[in-house]
């Protein structure tokens, strides 16, 4: 007890202390993490043989994360990636795979060089992910199609576990009884399985009877396992649930010979939609991100620096050659799929590493005897170097970008991936406020503003945007214009505003539209352009103040209310009656229609109020 009290004070404070400098320093709390295993682990020594353990559970945070950002999918928004899922990650796992495997074959057999290529091809998916979301970026074109990538990975990991024993050189092979191979020590190694021993076919069913177990259980038992737990009003039995439910999904997949993580994530989508959405979330956050810092530290950790000080010039060389040619590899398929920019130089640089499943298959190439003491060692050291290295990528990529930017390089939009009923257009101060109402109200909204500095900032308060410009036709199509019900035009740019709302109108006459405008001309300009509710930026605001000034000269809180309200209801009759006469290509000091015709409505406002406050004051006497 002792040792394990000694062992969780150096880890965590291993977390505290790194990870605030790294982050100040601009580094990113990955690298922070993984510089606090460097230094507790090979420097000093205060962790040792219990490091891999470790690891193997904090690898469940990879899990948890995966199931969070399942969450945040609908199933639809997945079925929309399956052009990237299968071709994009179809393409860099084989395309890697073949270039890592060439090139190996001038010193290894060509059964070994295409393992230690399917090893180089997998990525980190734990600190791409951690670092992707940080920066705001999931919800980027180049975000997005890293996260095509890596799934497609994961999901790669199955068929090339069981592809690795086919490449087995080296150690004595045993043939089962079904005809696959496998070698001694795995003839030793038990493991918890229920569909060892069955034929291919039975393989398969109870593969998909799992699946299916994890779909139903989603859409029929958590609401009323959830409603149960309520009656007990405790809220760590949330916490437990949320849980059980990774937990439980976790264990089925690995019966059945499935990633965890894979089901994890096909759980959350699954859930996309469900009421506990949030409640999920957020129980489960904290455990995510503790996980993963403990995986991060314990990869540093289990650096073996005493290897890589005799050879390093192999070892480093080996990882950055797997770097740059997964970077060529990246580069190339992200201009193939239309990735330009700030969005490609993001995809380049964020997948260009080797990643945590790497580990699990070098373990067990080696088992298999695919993969040589030696060179088991080399390969699994280079991959601890690429993710050491991978941070300073998404450094280098935050340099690209500004210097992009600085140059005036209009960056690509944003692929818009997710549809709702209220679409708004700009996040400035008005549609910030809009947007956290509709949204709290339990409303989805797709939010487009074509700042991207605006975007980032929303994004790291952990809320939803794509940047584009919202008065460009195909970037409302992709938002899906066709289907909203509610248009909220709120840009600072009054004239793109107009050219919005008068577009929208044209597309869909049935279509809603709150406005904001800038002032009395700009509302005139969004009437004619076809503006159904047309809110001015300071008007509410002033008039709150108005009545505030009323309650402090004289007047009660009841008669500041109704000649505030009184002046409203006036106001929007006169904006609508001005409107038509009022002329674009006249100013209105000039127009004396509209000068008389303003008189008089000022008139008739003054006796309304007159009016009401001589009413008052009979009902009062």
């Amino acid at each position: 007890m002792d040792g394990f009290l000694f062992q969780a004070t150096i880890y965590l404070m291993a977390a505290v202390v790194a990870v605030p400098i790294a982050a100040r320093l601009g580094l990113g709390s990955v690298l922070g993490y993984l510089l606090a295993g460097i230094v507790i682990g090979p420097v000093l020594g205060l962790v040792g043989n219990e490091t891999e353990d470790l690891q193997h559970f904090a690898e469940f945070g990879v899990v948890m994360m995966l199931f969070i950002i399942g969450l945040e999918l609908e199933p639809r928004a997945l079925w929309d990636m399956r052009h990237r899922l299968i071709g994009l990650g179809g393409l860099q796992l084989l395309l890697t795979t073949l270039a890592v495997a060439a090139v190996a074959t001038i010193w290894i057999p060509w059964q070994t060089a295409i393992a230690v290529g399917l090893v180089f091809a997998l990525s980190s998916t734990a600190i791409v992910l951690q670092t992707l979301s940080e920066k705001g970026l999931m919800q980027t074109q180049g975000g997005r199609s890293a996260f095509s990538v890596l799934l497609t990975q994961d999901i790669a990991v199955i068929p090339i576990l069981a592809l690795l024993p086919l490449l087995a050189v080296g150690a004595a092979a045993v043939i089962h009884p079904d005809g696959s191979i496998g070698t001694v020590a795995e003839e030793h190694h038990a493991t918890m399985s229920i569909v060892e021993g069955l034929p291919g076919w039975g393989v398969t069913l109870v593969t998909l009877g799992a699946v299916g177990v994890v779909i139903l259980a989603g859409v029929y038992l958590t609401g009323p396992l959830f409603r149960f737990i309520h009656g007990a009003r405790l809220r760590e039995m949330y916490t437990a649930v949320s849980l059980l439910i990774v937990v439980g999904i976790a264990f089925l997949m690995m019966l059945v010979g499935l990633s965890p993580a894979l089901g994890a994530f096909l759980a959350g989508v699954v859930l996309a939609n469900s009421e506990f959405r949030h409640e999920l979330e957020t129980d489960l956050e904290p455990f995510k991100g503790l996980l993963l810092g403990l995986f991060f530290i314990t990869v540093g950790a289990g650096i073996n620096f005493t290897i890589l000080f005799r050879d390093p010039g192999l070892i480093i060389g080996m990882a950055v050659a797997v770097m740059l040619a997964k970077a060529v590899v990246l580069y190339g398929l992200g201009r193939m799929f239309k990735l330009r920019g700030h969005n490609l130089a993001l995809f380049t640089l964020s997948l260009a590493q080797a990643g945590e499943f790497g580990f699990v298959l070098v373990s067990f190439s080696r088992k298999t005897g695919v993969l040589d003491a030696t060179l088991s060692q080399t390969v699994l050291l280079a991959i601890a170097v690429t993710m050491l290295l991978t941070p300073l990528g998404f450094i280098l990529y935050d340099l690209i970008s500004r210097r992009l930017t600085d140059a005036g390089y209009d960056r690509d939009p944003d692929e818009i991936e997710e549809n709702g009923p209220v679409i708004i257009a700009g996040i400035g101060r008005f549609g910030q406020i809009v947007n956290r109402l509709v949204v709290s109200s339990g409303f989805k909204t797709v939010v487009l503003d074509h700042d991207p500095a605006t975007i980032e900032v929303m994004r790291r308060f952990g809320m939803k945007g794509y940047f584009g410009d919202p008065s460009r036709p195909d970037i409302l199509r992709a938002a899906g214009i066709a289907r909203a019900r509610v248009l909220v035009a709120a840009m600072d740019d009054h004239d793109a505003t107009t050219r919005l709302v008068e577009y929208a109108r044209k597309l869909r006459p049935d279509l809603h539209i709150v406005a904001r405008a800038r002032d009395r001309t700009h509302v005139y300009q969004l009437y004619r352009a076809g503006a159904d509710d047309i809110v001015r930026e300071m008007f509410d605001s002033s008039l709150r103040a108005g009545r505030y000034v009323l309650e402090n000269v004289g007047l009660t809180e009841y008669e500041a209310a109704e000649a505030q309200d009184t002046f409203y209801h006036h106001d929007r009759h006169t904006m609508r009656e001005l409107a038509e006469l009022w002329d674009p290509d006249l100013p209105a000091h000039k127009n004396e229609e509209y000068i008389a015709r303003s008189r008089e409505l000022e008139k008739d406002l003054e006796a309304a109020l007159l009016a009401q406050l001589a009413a008052h004051d009979r009902d009062v006497a």
